[in-house]
């Protein structure tokens, strides 16, 4: 059976035509992100019109904002201003005949990992995207847990240290704290200035405490991260798990697996797979 998974971005629409484990054809376009509701529909229809929908059995859309699951509709789209409440299920379902299933991109993030990505296999985990910000998607006993409102997983807006966990944890951490580029300091560790390796080392303490609280909340079998930070996870890998050290419980630690994702494209594969719910 197939199914269409759409990654709509501020700047880009993706859409892919999944079979199984494989992706069978792709398309792309840039998106008009100061564009009405009907231009941006308009390009997502022009991805979607690429890929052969003869045997589509459901269609499938990751959403960078919250969203009513229930009835398809999201609510003030980052990067997108005339998005701020679209019944995109409806729309996509009156246009295409087929049924749409709507979610926000941390969730299909985690779906994405759970059924084709790091994730296999397990009974739960959680996709923790640390990007620009931090966001995550829940499995729970093999089903997505978004909460009563689309809600759950928004790890990085918990109050942490004088600001929030996404103040420290994730690629923010870089510039407000130091004024430096996240890329930059990279490239230095891997040069081994030691300035450049303290100051990752400080940000892998702090992706390590964001993950004791998932742990505490959720007891996942594995994180997966992603995002642009989740790149650097080898060098701030050992400073993430010295922070959790002082766990409380530590079956808990010993048993956990912690890995960053090597999926291509997850927004595609994520959205795809909110069909096998």
């Amino acid at each position: 059976m197939d199914y269409i998974g759409i990654d709509l971005g501020g700047t880009n629409v993706r859409a892919g035509l999944i079979r199984g484990k494989q992706m069978l054809s792709n398309a792309a376009t840039r998106i008009n992100s100061k564009g009405s509701v009907e231009e941006v529909f308009e390009q997502i229809y022009s991805v979607i019109d690429q890929l052969d929908r003869e045997k589509v059995a459901g269609i499938g859309i990751g959403v960078p904002s919250v969203v009513n699951v229930e009835k398809g509709i999201v609510y003030d789209v980052q990067n997108i201003p005339s998005w701020v409440e679209v019944p995109v299920k409806d729309t996509l379902e009156q246009k295409y005949g087929l049924p749409v299933a709507v979610n926000n991109d941390a969730n299909c993030f985690a779906m994405a990992e759970y059924h084709f990505g790091k994730g296999q296999g397990s009974r739960s985990m959680v996709g923790m995207i640390v990007g620009t910000g931090i966001a995550g998607g829940i499995i729970i006993n093999g089903k997505l847990f978004e909460g009563a409102n689309c809600g759950a997983g928004e790890f990085g807006m918990i109050n942490y240290l004088d600001k929030y966990f996404e103040y420290y944890a994730c690629g923010q951490f870089f510039d407000h704290v130091y004024g430096v580029k996240g890329e930059d300091i990279a490239e230095k560790v891997k040069r081994g200035d030691e300035e450049a390796i303290r100051i990752m080392n400080e940000l892998g303490t702090h992706i390590g405490k964001t993950v004791e609280a998932v742990l505490y909340a959720y007891d996942p079998e594995i994180i997966v991260l992603g995002g642009s930070v989740s790149k650097s996870y080898p060098l701030y890998k050992a400073a993430l798990w010295k922070a959790l050290e002082g766990f409380a419980f530590s079956p808990v630690v010993k048993n956990l697996k912690i890995e960053a994702s090597a999926l291509e494209d997850p927004g595609i594969w994520g959205a795809a797979a909110l069909n096998l719910e």
